[in-house]
C-alpha cells in the first residue's frame, strides 16, 4: 500500500513540474512577443524619423 501512495505522489510531483514548465514556457514567449513588437515600434519610429529628415 505504501509504494502505492509513493508512485502517486511521484506521479503528482511530475505532473506539476510538467505544468510549472509549461507556464515557464508560456511566460517566455509572451516576453518574446513583447519585445518583438517595442523592437518593430522602434524601428517604425526610426524610419518616421529619417523620412522627415530626408
Amino acid at each position: 500500500m505504501n509504494l502505492i501512495h509513493e508512485d502517486l505522489a511521484r506521479a503528482q510531483i511530475a505532473a506539476r513540474l510538467g505544468e510549472a514548465h509549461d507556464r515557464e514556457t508560456g511566460h517566455e514567449l509572451a516576453r518574446a512577443r513583447r519585445l518583438s513588437r517595442k523592437a518593430e515600434k522602434a524601428a517604425m519610429q526610426a524610419r518616421l524619423a529619417l523620412a522627415r529628415v530626408l
